[in-house]
């Protein structure tokens, strides 16, 4: 069993699926983390995902560009983090409520828009994804496409803008201790809300790896609990990007 274990954790497939696997789940633990630094949870992660994932396949089926496709999942991803923060920044009503809530409304919008766009197709159309990497030379990131690199990417940029500027130090204050930051002079819903859309962007983000990168189509059930994953990892990593 141990020489099993130590092969597997030896050979460079493993850790290509292993990696290719975690890509969303980064991209939306990231995304949870900074809802969270600004002291909101957000259980709209589920249905943000699904979202985003059907606007970036739906858009690149219609002849856009893959790294548009990623734009528009993400603006989607903001639309739904500008609603869930109206509900729970401004009217202050229950974050868990608000989350849920939103969490079944992208969900079904997402649905009923690709039953209607696609009334009598009985198999999702698939489009041509995000091609793997092969100049990098590595044995693990040189057989990952794009959309993971910039997740890898993010890790540290997320971390640099929460512990070294002065917008992380912001969001930061408000999730902590939002007296204090307001008798700083810091608008606390203005700085809520600018993290709780940021943090949604990328969760639409992490949605859309699923169809323009894992898979090249979209298809009902293909976050499958995801997003709360992400929810566990997010305080499992002490809201630290690094862990």
């Amino acid at each position: 069993m141990v020489t099993e274990i130590a092969a597997m954790l030896g050979n460079a497939d493993f850790w290509v699926a292993v990696l290719r696997i975690a890509t969303p789940l980064i991209f939306d633990t990231l995304g949870v983390l900074l809802c969270e630094r600004a002291g909101v949870l957000n259980l709209g992660i589920e249905g943000i995902m699904v979202a985003g994932a059907l606007a970036g396949w739906l858009v690149v089926y219609l002849g856009a560009g893959l790294w548009v496709g990623v734009l528009a999942a993400a603006l989607t991803g903001a639309a739904f983090g500008l609603l869930h923060a109206f509900l729970t920044v401004p009217l202050a009503l229950s974050q868990h409520v608000a989350g849920l809530g939103i969490t079944m409304f992208a969900t079904s919008v997402s649905y009923y828009a690709y039953r209607v766009s696609f009334p009598n197709v009985t198999s999702p159309p698939p489009i041509q994804p995000f091609a793997e990497i092969s100049w990098l030379g590595l044995p693990v990131l040189s057989r990952q496409t794009p959309m993971t690199l910039l997740a890898l990417v993010a890790v540290p940029a997320i971390a640099w803008v929460l512990y070294r500027t002065p917008v992380g130090l912001a969001v930061r204050a408000v999730g902590e201790n939002p007296a204090a930051a307001e008798g700083q002079g810091l608008n606390v819903n203005a700085v809520r809300t600018g993290a709780i859309v940021a943090g949604s962007a990328l969760m639409g983000v992490g949605g859309a790896f699923l169809t323009l990168s894992a898979f090249n189509a979209f298809f009902f059930n293909m976050i499958n609990g995801r997003g709360w994953i992400c929810v566990a990892l997010c305080v499992f990593a002490s809201w630290r990007p690094g862990k």
